[in-house]
């Protein structure tokens, strides 16, 4: 089979001021000219024209730039109509040197943003040399638009039913693992050219094929990671520090165990990045002013903890914790134990089940927890819903609205700003096909074979009514991993794991300690073992707190090796 390579995407630049953007055009056309096509316009008004031209010949957009003083329209202006048109593309504000500092131009800057109008903004090029400044943020941007939007080449291609739940769970799995994959319904062209390529039936699937032509007729999750050569089970069978879980919290106690000389390993079942890793963009993590996702700042943290030494080891749980002496025993989903001196329990928290029974049925049919990053570009020109109230929910409706025609929030309670940030919430009151629907739980749902309609209660009217929907992402409550642990680890009557002084304020009996001091902060009911993140009673549920806790936490078990 000839392969016909894709038009190359367009990176959009629009100036008025022809010196600037001549030196704008010689900057993108030398760097980027043999990816993309580079188009350069001297007004508002044809920067429209453009985009509605690339729309009508089907080309994809990338990245579009526009200067904030135009005679004809402002650019954060331009940007907000790039955005209806092109919702995927990157779009960038340009400031002239000159101008920065300047009132009206940090309004705009700052109105843009918090409103979601703007992905970032620029400083023109004005360098008689090349300006990396300028290209290292370009060259971020045009990343992040490749690895969510652009289906090129992939480390891994899956040919799949577009309805299975298993089909799903795969592309999940490599989204939020940060695999650069396609994916092809058995039913399209490309699905049909694979399957035939690679010498497999319709009839087992997924198919999974590799770079290297290696083909996996439907994979497990382990064989899928050992294919693409990551570690499933630990090296050794003894360590210093074993860290449960491979989320924000779990990570930074990686990488502080490891980088502090502790022999560490890590056991993630899924993902790096835990439920975080879910995450489309996180704006209010320190050090990240236009945002991070989750599943990049998870894999940046992942090759951080490698650097340091740490066995990460996947698609492995610990099944059971229990005393050894002066050490800890951790059981392992393999049948197999590893020995260690000191525990993190950073196993996090899932999405809370709606628990109505006809929508369980058409999970990963339609009716997804969390996914909202792995499912969005099928949802294109469709309606879809996103049940919940804080942050993630929020993330997620953002980032499906650049896909879908309409998203629609339900909300049980009667406003957002109970346990959504503020950032978020202007930005959804701000984005044209988002809408929130207040007081509203959900009796029901139906399809054939996958989701097509949901039932709909307004508590606050008393009314019920059946709306099209092509999906529902629900982002609700957190329930904690935990049921894997011994009663010697005490938790609340939730399940959150009790640390710290909450122990005894849950009457723990002093003679359950083997040293007379209280516990360590972070310290479960049994010495050396500790808990952060969302797993614990009482920790705030946010990223930053939860990589605060497991850097923390090493300090903890180093205080802990000394004792011992």
């Amino acid at each position: 089979m000839v392969e016909t390579r894709s038009p190359r995407p367009v990176l959009l630049a629009v100036d008025d001021d022809a010196h600037a953007l001549a030196k704008i055009e010689h900057e993108l056309s030398d760097r980027y000219g043999e990816g993309y096509r580079v188009v350069c316009v001297a007004s508002a008004e044809m920067g429209i024209v453009e985009l509605e031209r690339c729309e009508a010949h089907g080309e994809d957009v990338a990245l579009v730039l526009a200067d904030q003083w135009m005679a004809e329209m402002s650019g954060s202006e331009l940007l907000e109509r790039a955005r209806l048109i092109f919702p995927t593309a990157r779009r960038v504000l340009l400031i002239a040197w000159r101008a920065w500092g300047d009132r009206r131009s940090a309004e705009a800057i700052l109105r843009s943003m918090t409103l979601g109008g703007i992905d970032s903004y620029l400083i023109k090029p004005w360098w008689e040399y090349p300006d990396e400044n300028f290209h290292r943020t370009i060259t971020q941007f045009l990343y992040e638009w490749a690895r969510s939007h652009r289906s090129g080449v992939a480390e891994i291609t899956v040919v799949g039913d577009q309805g299975s739940p298993r089909s799903h769970e795969v592309r999940d799995l490599l989204q939020r693992n940060g695999a650069f994959h396609a994916f092809y319904p058995v039913d399209s062209e490309r699905g049909r050219e694979f399957l035939a390529r690679s010498g497999q039936p319709s009839t087992r699937l997924p198919v999974v094929i590799m770079l290297d032509g290696r083909v996996l007729v439907e994979p497990s999750n382990t064989e899928i990671a050992q294919a693409f050569g990551v570690s499933t089970r630990p090296q050794r069978r003894s360590y210093d520090l074993v860290v449960v879980g491979g989320g924000p919290a779990g990570l930074a106690a990686t990488v502080y165990g490891a980088s502090e000389g502790l022999s560490t390993l890590t056991l993630e079942h899924e993902a790096v990045g835990g439920q975080a890793g879910s995450s489309s963009l996180i704006r209010n993590y320190l050090g990240f002013p236009w945002g991070v996702s989750g599943s990049e700042l998870a894999q940046q943290a992942y090759l951080q903890a490698w650097m340091f030494g740490a066995t990460v080891s996947f698609m492995i749980e610990a099944t059971g914790l229990r005393c050894d002496g002066d050490g800890l025993i951790v059981d392992l989903s393999d049948g197999t134990e590893v020995k260690t001196t000191a525990v993190v329990i950073a196993t996090g928290a899932s999405y809370r089940r709606l628990g109505v029974s006809s929508l369980e049925t058409l999970v990963g049919a339609g009716v997804f927890y969390g996914a909202a990053v792995t499912e969005a570009r099928a949802m294109e020109g469709q309606e879809v819903y996103v049940v919940g109230g804080a942050n993630s929910a929020g993330q997620a409706a953002m980032h499906l609205s650049r896909y879908a025609s309409r998203v629609t929030i339900l909300v049980r309670g009667g406003s957002l700003s109970v346990s959504m940030s503020d950032y978020l919430i202007k930005e959804i009151e701000a984005t044209p096909n988002i809408g929130v629907r207040l007081n509203t739980r959900i009796l029901g749902g139906s399809g054939e074979g996958r989701l097509e309609h949901l039932v709909l209660e307004d508590s606050a009217l008393g009314s019920i009514e059946t709306v099209p929907a092509a999906a529902l992402f629900v982002l609700i409550g957190a329930e904690p991993r935990t049921g894997w642990l011994p009663e010697e680890v005490l938790r609340d009557d939730r399940g959150f794991i009790l640390t710290g002084q909450d122990l005894r304020r849950y009457s723990l009996p002093p003679s359950a300690w083997y040293k007379e001091q209280s516990p360590m902060p972070l310290e479960t009911s049994v010495p050396g073992v500790f808990a952060v993140g969302d797993v614990r009673h009482g920790s705030v549920k946010r990223v930053a707190s939860a990589v605060g806790e497991g850097s923390m936490a090493v300090q903890m078990v180093h205080r802990h090796l000394a004792e011992v």
